[in-house]
């Protein structure tokens, strides 16, 4: 069971995440959004969004550079094991916390307010309770790498992503001895990643991608003319 959860699994999800994504961009585009509910009720979202997407990114852009930099990077630039641990600590812990406050003050809205609450699908209290449940595993991650803080306890997890993407039939076998609270993060943060096409969290992708796009694929200048200035013909 191990060797398919942290061997096999990860494939399925990033598979299913990859694919759904864009099979749903082709189909069906015009759910590509983040149906916001800030007609119906505006308190609590401002504070509550930008806690809660801040933190997320920090927690995100940390783990992408943390788990997919390779080891020897690090020793190359002096950066030792121990220091990369403790700023992982302290800056995922605070980010964590921002998160989970903001995505509670976003869950309290949304599930206590009758009217948003009538426009909510199953998705999206779903997602939504699975990456409160996520930001909860983390932050009690932090207390266990508080033991850890050699630095050695997280190179297993970096050896472990960076092999997958590598294809290294031994990656389960870099995490087999970590704790329990680390296995649970890593599962339900591939569910996250395979059930992603079906939530609006995909609204992520059009957030990175639409400022390239426009500056790589937008059109010529607009000319855009008065009526006086067409021609007669035309009136």
């Amino acid at each position: 069971m191990h060797n398919f959860l942290f061997g096999i699994f990860p494939y399925i999800a990033l598979g299913v995440g990859i694919m759904g994504t864009i099979a749903r961009y082709e189909r069906d585009p015009f759910t590509w959004k983040a149906s916001s509910s800030q007609l119906l009720r505006r308190k609590q979202l401002v504070i509550g969004s930008v806690l809660f997407h801040v933190g997320v990114l920090v927690i995100f852009l940390g783990h992408l550079v943390g788990l997919l930099t390779p080891i020897w990077v690090f020793d190359a630039i002096g950066t030792s094991h121990g220091a990369k641990q403790l700023l992982a600590v302290v800056a995922g812990g605070i980010a964590g916390v921002m998160a989970l406050v903001g995505g509670g003050m976003l869950a309290h809205r949304r599930w206590t307010d009758p009217r948003i609450a009538q426009t909510s699908s199953f998705a999206d209290n779903a997602i939504l309770a699975m990456l409160l449940g996520q930001l909860v595993l983390g932050i009690c991650t932090v207390f266990v790498s508080l033991g850890h803080l050699d630095g050695h306890e997280m190179v297993k997890f970096m050896s472990w992503a960076q092999g997958i993407f590598v294809f290294d039939g031994a990656a389960a076998s870099y995490i087999t001895g970590v704790a329990l609270v680390f296995k649970l993060h890593l599962i339900l943060g591939l569910l996250i990643i395979m059930v992603f096409p079906f939530t609006r969290l995909v609204h992520i992708i059009s957030g990175i991608a639409a400022p390239f796009r426009y500056l790589l694929t937008r059109p010529g200048y607009q000319i855009v003319r008065s009526r006086r200035s067409e021609p007669l013909s035309r009136r």
